[in-house]
């Protein structure tokens, strides 16, 4: 517990520390952030039931991608998700990214643009800001948005509060963005989960818990990093040019605003990969070390042993612990977690292994960075530059976040 207690002191100084500026942190929102953390890791990991209600939302989240996938199977087939042509090799080798998974920006465009044009979105983003300007200073387009990145992917949040991203303050952006990083999408929950269920005992409940827990967490980091002032009190009357004149209209030009969404992420994604591709082939020309060849999830691998070690890990499994998260962190936590469930039994405690499956939870990763760039700077364009200025950072704020997670579950559990 008092090195649990280190750990979360230490990440966020090291977010203070990358802070643009110190003077104008809103430590309201930091404190209620790391408070709300708190209150929610005591309720969904000490009350019994209590993550019930988390797997009903996340239901409800993984409906909108069953609906999504019905689609994609007619129009694409096995490559959608649908009777696979061909046997399937290893593990996820049947998943299509492209195919299966980001279609799913077309329907919440068109979700979002209906649910704006009957007002409901209104009324909750005023709800959302009446009830968090109050506890922790956030307006009620960044607390919307970063309540939905609970359940779905770091695209998808935003296009909600699509119509608010253009006049929101630039730490209040990073934030969102921040959210997007220290979470995971809900259809990918059960994924993992089977992953994780032969070492860690209620697997499920435990990554249900970690992207709640690690939202509130982002919010404090990013105030930490990027601050930014209280928001206007305008939100929920927003009026957008050529509205849809009908629930039909606003569907269709939904759809179509999403279709450019959905090509910047795919391009975005491709060169993104690209280039981490090119950077380990660049430093496999370098001697080896210690006879093997450097990448970047070895480089990687070096500052994560003593934050391992803060949160809680043994230092004689914190090798094993920052490969994990170098591998996350480079490549994505679907790889980090397959890795991990393949690791001996004994290569991990109990406790580390709660650790790790909070810290793992999470987007921050070069790959989700291209996803959140391609797609945020799609939505809006005249920020696309500042998109892609503050895109880096969120994978160390993602981080912190998810890093902040593990050390309260393993100081509760273990």
């Amino acid at each position: 517990m008092p090195r649990a207690g280190l750990g979360l002191i230490a990440l966020l100084l090291l977010a203070f520390l990358c802070s643009e500026d110190r003077r104008r942190i809103p430590w309201r929102t930091v404190l209620c952030g790391v408070g709300l953390q708190l209150g929610f890791a005591l309720l969904l990991l000490r009350v019994p039931g209590a993550d019930r209600i988390m797997i009903g939302l996340n239901d409800a989240a993984n409906a909108l991608h069953a609906a999504t996938l019905a689609g994609t199977q007619f129009v694409f087939g096995y490559l959608g998700g649908g009777a696979p042509a061909f046997a399937e090799t290893h593990p996820g080798a049947s998943f299509i990214l492209a195919f299966q998974a980001l279609p799913l920006v077309l329907t919440i465009s068109a979700l979002a643009s209906l649910l704006f044009h009957w007002g409901i979105l209104q009324h909750v983003t005023a709800g959302f800001a009446w009830l968090l300007r109050r506890v922790m200073g956030v307006g009620g387009a960044l607390g919307l948005g970063a309540a939905v990145h609970i359940f779905v992917g770091m695209v998808e949040a935003p296009l909600l509060v699509r119509p608010y991203l253009l006049r929101m303050q630039r730490g209040e952006l990073f934030a969102l963005m921040t959210c997007g990083m220290a979470g995971v999408a809900g259809t990918v929950m059960v994924i993992y989960a089977s992953f994780l269920a032969p070492l860690v005992p209620h697997a499920l409940g435990h990554i249900l818990a970690a992207s709640v827990i690690s939202t509130p967490a982002g919010l404090a980091v990013a105030a930490l990093m990027v601050p930014f002032g209280p928001s206007g009190r305008d939100e929920g009357r927003l009026v957008i040019e050529d509205p849809p004149v009908s629930a039909i209209d606003a569907l269709v030009k939904g759809t179509l605003d999403g279709i450019p969404i959905l090509a910047s992420i795919v391009a975005v994604l491709i060169v993104t990969i690209a280039v981490v591709a090119l950077a380990n082939m660049a430093l496999g020309l370098l001697p080896a070390v210690g006879g093997e060849a450097i990448t970047l999830e070895r480089i990687f691998t070096v500052p994560f042993r003593p934050v391992m070690w803060l949160i809680g890990v043994p230092w004689t499994e914190t090798a094993a612990a920052a490969a994990l998260m170098a591998t996350k962190t480079v490549l994505n936590e679907f790889v980090a977690y397959l890795h991990f469930s393949s690791l001996p039994a004994d290569a991990f405690s109990p406790r580390t292994r709660i650790i790790l499956t909070y810290a793992l939870c999470g987007f921050a990763n070069f790959g989700s960075l291209g996803i959140m760039i391609g797609g945020l700077g799609a939505m809006v364009p005249s920020r696309r530059a500042e998109v892609v200025a503050l895109g880096p950072r969120t994978i160390l704020s993602g981080t912190i976040a998810t890093c902040m997670s593990g050390a309260v579950a393993g100081a509760l559990l273990g």
